[in-house]
């Protein structure tokens, strides 16, 4: 049986044992420490998970998504990285949520790296109980709502996003 660590339990018990899925293995990032980067295989799924982190300024809530290439310097994720999802958990005092994006949709928004454009190293997400006020933000909140799911959840929507 996998070690499952404090930051993921929550998540286990709400989301993965409900869908049916077991943690197979779990590889935890050295770096981002904040944000509990690591990776997950999830029955034959290949996930990166985080936790957004809520920010003083700003509306939404702030993720890191990048790698360190070997012996140099963070890159954003590539559309030739090897997982499936990414899994952003966001959560208040009194909400609790989860984005599942598909690796298509991250590329598609020029999250990931291509070969013909740079991705990010990190995004803003905006879960329905953030209020958007910029033009850009109430776009992007938008197109992320479509991979958003409340917790506790309905297991339609979440398994529309996992399966």
């Amino acid at each position: 049986m996998i070690a499952i660590p404090n930051f993921l339990y929550k998540t286990n018990e709400l989301v993965f044992n409900k869908l049916g899925l077991e943690i197979k293995s779990i590889s935890l990032e050295k770096e981002s420490a904040d944000y509990n980067p690591c990776q997950l295989l999830l029955n034959e799924k290949k996930a990166l998970f985080r936790t957004a982190k809520i920010t003083p300024t700003k509306t939404g809530q702030f993720v890191t998504l990048w790698k360190r290439i070997p012996k140099g310097p963070i890159a954003p994720f590539a559309i030739e990285d090897n997982f499936d999802l990414v899994i952003i958990n966001t959560e208040t005092e009194n909400h609790f949520g989860q984005f599942v994006f598909p690796k298509s949709i991250l590329i598609e928004k020029g999250i990931f790296s291509t070969a013909l454009k740079e991705g990010k190293r990190a995004i803003r997400v905006y879960p329905p109980w953030d209020k958007t006020t910029s033009k850009q933000a109430q776009q992007t909140q938008q197109w992320q709502l479509k991979y958003f799911m409340v917790i506790p959840f309905e297991k339609d929507v979440a398994s529309q996003l996992y399966f």
